[in-house]
């Protein structure tokens, strides 16, 4: 009769823990790191059109289009972590584009609360703190 060693029993279910914590390891290598925090901007040397955008969100609209206002997901991780729903994102009017285009206001907070507002000129590639 062959006996098995105590190591021998264990083999498979050390290899499998192994596997499991290697697979769990480059998961995490791969996930994208927070980026820095933004850059800054003063309110006052953004385009105009980005300066009546924002006392439309102040003001509480009318806002230039329909999704203006909705949540924004941060998927890109630009802005600082929030939980969802915190972030609302708004259009800024781009002088000779017809479709919406590629500049946001994107606000955190309470719809028409502009204490913390990101300027995006690049859809959501890049973010500049608004200081106002």
């Amino acid at each position: 009769m062959e006996t098995r060693s105590y190591l021998d029993s264990w083999r498979p279910a050390m290899l499998a823990i192994i596997a499991f914590v290697a697979c769990f390891g480059a998961a995490l290598a791969a996930a994208k790191p927070p980026s820095p925090a933004p850059s800054e901007v003063r309110l006052d040397a953004l385009p105009s059109e980005a300066r009546e955008a924002m006392e439309r969100i102040r003001s509480g609209g009318p806002l230039a289009y329909e999704r203006d206002g909705v949540v924004f997901g941060n998927r890109e991780r630009l802005l600082p972590p929030r939980p969802r729903g915190y972030y609302h994102e708004y259009t800024v009017k781009t002088p000779g584009v017809r479709t919406r285009g590629a500049r946001r206001i994107v606000c955190g907070g309470a719809i028409a609360a502009t204490s913390e507002c990101y300027y995006s000129d690049d859809h959501y590639r890049s973010f500049k703190k608004i200081r106002q």
